[in-house]
């Protein structure tokens, strides 16, 4: 049975600001967890209710020690890193636990919209494969991404850029993505109210 507390919007370390992603470590069973508001990434350890910023904390903006709208997370434990999906900022980011700043993962340093190979529009949501390959939900760009390690020019792998439909090769504002232990790839299509599962790519 789950325990369920009340919140209260705040900045302090036992709050939060409309939190949106959420990961678990399978080691530690610590949670991070996107505190959007507060552009910053919050661990928490087990049963704790007290978190530490391990992410931002900064205020809003584009330069790498902020962020602009975090709002997908996705915890690298080969690499002891967390890759975040800005939805505003346009881009996925890496940010290696216990350093002060992100790397650039997809996407425009600057936060320019894109919807070619490089660029990204609203990007929400991001995981990884165990080959360390990167996986983008490109929400308002109707697509998935795929990017190889070290590269930034992606492919599309799922959707059509910027072309919303119902068709089975098509995709409605794209809000999530996972992988399963083959690689198949199950895609939130949120606008269609449905869940799409493409083939290993």
């Amino acid at each position: 049975m789950a325990n369920i507390f009340l919140g209260i919007g705040g900045n302090a370390n036992n709050q939060l600001r409309s939190p949106y992603g959420i990961t678990r470590d399978p080691m530690s069973s610590a949670l991070y967890i996107v505190d959007r508001l507060n552009y910053r990434v919050m661990r928490y350890s087990s049963n704790a209710s007290f978190g530490t910023v391990v992410a931002g904390g900064n205020g809003q903006g584009r330069n790498n020690t902020q962020f602009y709208s975090p709002i997908g997370i996705h915890l690298d434990v080969l690499s002891n890193s967390l890759l975040i999906a800005t939805f505003l900022g346009n881009n996925i980011v890496r940010w290696t636990l216990g350093a002060s700043n992100w790397e650039i993962v997809a996407g425009h340093y600057d936060g320019t919209i894109g919807n070619t190979s490089a660029g990204l529009e609203s990007p929400i949501d991001v995981t990884l494969d165990p080959m360390g390959n990167c996986y983008v939900a490109d929400y308002d760009n109707q697509r998935i991404q795929f990017f190889s390690v070290g590269e930034r020019n992606g492919t599309t792998i799922a959707g059509v850029t910027d072309v919303r439909g119902t068709s089975a090769t098509l995709l409605d504002r794209p809000a999530s993505v996972k992988l399963d232990n083959q690689l198949n790839l199950y895609v939130s299509d949120r606008f269609n109210h449905r869940v799409q599962k493409f083939m290993r790519y």
